[in-house]
């Protein structure tokens, strides 16, 4: 939590939160995910690992995780907890590179993206560069996010035409979950 903060402190536009994420929102980021058919899920922003600890507790042991974390005291922090598992690879770097990062790889199909990334405070410009990635990666697979609020939904919307989302007040501050899919949408 004092790690949390400190980073907080440093980088507010980057973090985005005060506390990491309870353990209510990180159920609800992975319950729709079908955890027996995914081949291939990724972690945007893990941070402290709040979700990942969810994904870890019910993906099957061949699906990858891929987790890209650009903090990089959050960075060492995973890759040291996660260096003898072979289903994990820890990337140090920036959601923008997704696609990048896939084809180095050699991975041709996401199923989940799961994002803990502020896209409130993020500049407009890397929001729209992430976003590009992720719906370019994913195909037919879904993009799970967390904001705490919906001022930024009807951007992620000119991305994922289809979005539906659900508040979970036991968190700090309360979230809402926007589990998005691809549809027929202009990119901005």
């Amino acid at each position: 939590m004092l790690t949390f903060l400190t980073e907080f402190i440093k980088h507010p536009k980057t973090i985005g939160a005060i506390s990491p994420s309870s353990k209510k929102l990180a159920k609800k980021m992975v319950e729709t995910i079908c955890f027996e058919n995914a081949q291939c899920i990724v972690e945007l922003g893990p941070g402290t690992g709040s979700f990942t600890k969810e994904l870890m507790k019910r993906k099957e042991r061949s699906t990858k995780l891929i987790l890209i974390e650009n903090n990089g005291i959050f960075y060492g922090k995973l890759r040291e907890q996660f260096e003898h598992d072979p289903s994990i690879i820890v990337i140090h770097g920036s959601a923008e590179d997704l696609c990048k990062y896939m084809s180095a790889l050699n991975i041709e199909k996401i199923d989940y993206v799961v994002s803990g990334l502020p896209f409130t405070s993020l500049n407009p410009a890397v929001s729209s560069r992430i976003l590009r990635n992720v719906k370019e990666c994913l195909e037919d697979g879904k993009f799970i996010t967390f904001q705490y609020s919906l001022v930024r939904k009807s951007f992620i919307q000119n991305y994922f035409e289809d979005i539906t989302h659900e508040k979970v007040w036991i968190n700090l501050p309360p979230a809402y979950v926007l589990s998005c899919k691809l549809g027929n949408v202009r990119a901005i």
